[in-house]
Formats: structure tokens, C-alpha cells, sequence
């Protein structure tokens, strides 16, 4: 088999924060069916070594970044990992960017190590595995392709976007620390407005540029996307692509999951017993005629949330319930908090995550809210068609990749899946409620939609041949 080395911040089920874990823990299952054998390396964050049973030490080094390091390989079920272990780095109470106090103040050196340690694996091997392409994720791993372009090894490189809000700029005193030459300090290099970006570092070097949906791809050429950098991507847009993310059918599938009442799109009938259950959990009236809406989400401007007080009271007089699981910016939350307390039995508010829950969630809930202001991919609407629960979401990046917005036309072509709604403000989001209102009135027609999304495959076979082509290509 072919060698590819993945390296990344975060991976299922060690570590996750965020979707590009998901990414990074599916990979190696499904390239492994396309005949590449994918290692991942990460850091050894704080009981990530137990997890793996990581004993077999394949390099090392004494004088790494501030302390010493060691390379450990092992596996968790069935991805190889390559656990970067430097205590003094990584070995902390807190999460892996951030403790109690907020971001952790050596996270440039901290991330540089990991893509310094991953450059050095590619161009010498370890223990005669030497991978024949490197897959850098996101800024915390975009110094990979630099290293090995600075050099000069001819180790091809793929640089993934999994969300280009996130850029790795520090000051530029950070350059030394960072182990960065400083004649790459330029438009060029690893030089933005003054800064270090290690995005923009990896994505200058790397020999192909991925994004987790082909319209996010083409949205990031554009300023209110691209965040600084659109310049970037559009001077190297023959080298960018977009690979849509999947999801572990294995994981969220309504027939087989241990969390809800099963139900398929050939029988549906339990589907009816998790809306039941669903309205009692969140303490909703039982009576609710309209849609039951649920938002599983992140509570942030990115995510829309502020959207929702100017959409809700319109919704809720039509029949409609609403129940929201997520957490983030304190004004949001306390938001959040309001609606439930001005609609008590039709908005309902659990701030935190509970993965159970939001598994119910998708199986009780008649639609599932994305309103999101940009979305590079986006999953959770993949699980609402997965479970049935009619995504409504906004048009952008991979929520318009992935769901036909109900028409004249969708319909006559028997192809909708879903409501989506632009542009992305308060009207919007209260006219895309009234359509999800109408259509779940139009019994036929929801219960033909619903089953089309839920016979839609989203797994990660398709993704993986794309990632495969572009691999070979790459060695070609």
C-alpha cells in the first residue's frame, strides 16, 4: 500500500473540538479501502498515550523546541497514530489551544513542533515506513508544508482549510522560537501583514490546497470569506479543490443506534416515538402541532445564532417548537436563555453538550436549524438528513453542497431535501421558518422529502476516492 502521514491537532476519538477531528479519526478507514495506508500524527496531549497503547518509541530528541521529545506509535480502533510526546508541551490539565486563563501563550512554538516533527518523519522515514505524501490540517499543522518546501525535500504536500477563521498569526518574534528562516519572512513565505501566519505559511508551500466542500472552495476567493487571505487562494487556484467531509454511517445510523427508538426510511414508525420522547426531555408541550425544530451548534456569530429571537415568535405562533443544545459567547447563551424563558413549553435551552442528547435530538426532531453566516462543510445537517430531520439551512459552502432547498422546481424534479434561505439575516432565517412551516402541513410532500434525505448516502467512500485521486496525482 501507499503512505500518506496526516497531521493534525485533533482526531476521533482521542481529541475533538470541532468537526476537523471527525475528518482526521475517518480518514485512514476509508483511504485504507483506496490502497493508502495513513498514519496520523498528533500531539501526546495528556492521557492521549493510554489511549493508544503507544510503548513503541520511533524517535526522539533532546533538544526539541524547549525540552525533550519522543515519537510513540500506536492505535486506537484501527488508526495508527504517531503521538507526539513532549510534556512540555502538551502535557497539560487544560484543552489542547486553550486552560482556564484562555489561549495557551506558546501555541505558536507548541504547534510549530508538531509540524517540525512531522516535516522530519517525512523527508527520513522512521523504522522503514516513509510516507509518500503529507496531509497538513488547518493552521496548527500548515508549517509541515513549509518545512518541507524550505528544504527543498520534493515531499509532496496537500494543505486542508477546514475553517479559514482560524490563521495562526502570531508576531513576528515568534519566527525564532518558531524555528522559521528569515528569508521566507515575505509575501511569498509565512509573512502576513507584518504577522507569521502559519495557514498562509501552508498554503503558500503545500502542492495541493483542499476545502471541505466545492463551494467553499470558490467562497473563498471572495474577502468576506476568504478573511485576508483570499488573495492567497485566488493566486494558487489551480491547485484548489474541494472534497466534501462525510459521516460515519457506522456511528449515526438510526436503525442501529443505541440512543433512539429505531426507525429507517423503509419504517418509519419509531420516528414518532422519538419526537415524543424528545418534546418530554426538553419539558416542550406535548401538543405541538407544528415542526419541532432542534439546533445542535456552537452559539457564535459564525453559527447565526443571533438570528434566532428576531425568527422565533413567528414560528412559535404557526405551531412550531424549538429546542437548542450548544454553548459559547456568554451574550448568546444568556440569548438563548431568554427565548426559552419567553416561551416556556415551546423553546427549551440545554447549554453544554451531551452526545447522546444531540443523537436524540436528530431522532426526535421533525427539522434541524443551520443559519450559519459561513459553513466550510458543516455536519450536522449531513445528520439531519441521515435521521430525517429536514435540514434548514443557510446557502453557503457545504450546506448548499449538500441540501436541495424545496421549489416549484426541486419539487416537480422530485428532488428537494431540505429549506434553504439567503441572505443570511433575520428575514431570512423568519421566511425560511414560514416555508418549513407550509411544507410540514403538506403531509405527502414532507414525508417524500424526509425519505429521500434519509436515503442519501454521505459516507466517506466517495471523499476518500477524491482524496486518493488527488494523492496520486500528486506522486505521479
Amino acid at each position: 500500500m501507499k503512505r500518506v502521514l496526516s497531521v493534525a491537532s485533533e482526531a476521533v476519538p482521542l481529541v475533538k473540538t470541532g468537526g476537523l477531528a471527525d475528518v482526521v479519526g475517518a480518514l485512514p478507514a476509508a483511504l485504507a479501502g483506496q490502497g493508502w495506508h495513513m498514519r496520523v500524527m498528533m500531539p501526546a496531549y495528556r492521557g492521549v498515550l493510554d489511549r493508544v497503547g503507544a510503548t513503541d518509541v520511533v524517535w526522539a530528541a533532546e533538544n526539541f523546541f524547549g525540552g525533550s521529545a519522543r515519537l510513540c506509535l500506536g492505535s486506537v480502533g484501527g488508526m495508527e497514530v504517531l503521538a507526539l510526546d513532549a510534556p512540555h508541551l502538551y502535557d497539560r490539565a487544560g484543552g489542547p489551544y486553550s486552560g482556564a486563563q484562555g489561549d495557551y501563550w506558546d501555541n505558536a512554538e507548541r504547534f510549530a513542533a508538531l509540524s517540525w516533527a512531522a516535516a522530519i518523519v517525512a523527508r527520513d522515514g522512521i523504522e522503514g515506513w516513509k510516507p509518500e505524501v503529507v496531509h497538513a490540517h488547518d493552521w496548527q499543522a500548515g508549517l509541515a508544508p513549509a518545512f518541507l518546501r524550505y528544504w527543498n525535500t520534493g515531499v509532496p504536500t496537500v494543505m486542508t482549510i477546514h475553517n479559514m477563521a482560524f490563521q495562526g498569526r502570531f508576531g513576528p518574534q515568534k519566527a525564532g522560537p518558531m524555528r522559521l528562516p528569515p528569508e521566507w519572512f515575505h509575501r511569498e513565505g509565512y509573512e502576513f501583514w507584518g504577522d507569521v501566519s502559519t495557514l498562509k505559511a501552508g498554503l503558500m508551500a503545500a502542492d495541493a490546497i483542499t476545502t471541505v466542500s466545492p463551494r467553499y472552495a470558490e467562497e473563498l476567493m471572495r474577502g468576506e470569506f476568504g478573511l485576508g487571505l483570499e488573495g492567497v487562494i485566488q493566486a494558487r487556484a489551480g491547485v484548489v479543490s474541494g472534497i466534501l467531509n462525510g459521516v460515519d454511517g457506522q456511528v449515526w445510523d438510526p436503525e442501529t443506534d443505541p440512543e433512539v427508538h429505531p426507525y429507517s426510511a423503509a419504517k418509519p414508525q419509531g420516528k414518532a416515538k422519538n419526537r415524543k420522547a424528545l418534546l418530554a426531555e426538553f419539558g416542550l408541550n406535548a401538543e405541538v402541532s407544528g415542526p419541532l425544530l432542534v439546533m445542535v451548534t456552537r452559539m457564535t456569530p459564525q453559527k447565526g445564532i443571533d438570528l434566532l429571537p428576531q425568527a422565533v415568535e413567528s414560528f412559535v405562533a404557526a405551531g412550531g417548537a424549538l429546542a437548542v443544545l450548544g454553548s459559547g459567547d456568554s451574550w448568546a447563551e444568556a440569548a438563548m436563555r431568554d427565548l426559552a424563558l419567553r416561551y416556556p413549553g415551546r423553546v427549551a435551552v440545554r447549554i453544554g453538550y451531551d452526545e447522546g442528547l444531540s443523537h436524540r435530538m436528530f431522532a426526535g426532531g421533525d427539522a434541524v436549524l443551520v443559519p450559519s453566516r459561513f459553513e466550510p462543510c458543516g455536519l450536522t445537517q449531513l445528520y439531519g438528513l441521515r435521521y430525517g430531520c429536514v435540514p434548514v439551512v443557510s446557502a453557503v459552502g457545504g450546506l448548499a453542497d449538500t441540501v436541495v432547498g424545496a421549489s416549484p422546481a426541486t419539487q416537480a424534479l422530485g428532488a428537494e431535501t431540505g429549506v434553504v434561505f439567503s441572505p443570511v439575516d433575520g428575514l431570512g432565517l423568519t421566511q425560511a421558518l414560514r416555508r418549513l412551516v407550509a411544507l410540514h402541513a403538506d403531509a405527502p410532500r414532507w414525508k417524500a422529502m424526509v425519505r429521500r434525505g434519509m436515503r442519501m448516502d454521505w459516507g466517506w467512500e466517495r471523499s476518500a476516492v477524491a482524496y486518493a485521486a488527488l494523492y496520486e496525482g500528486l506522486i505521479a
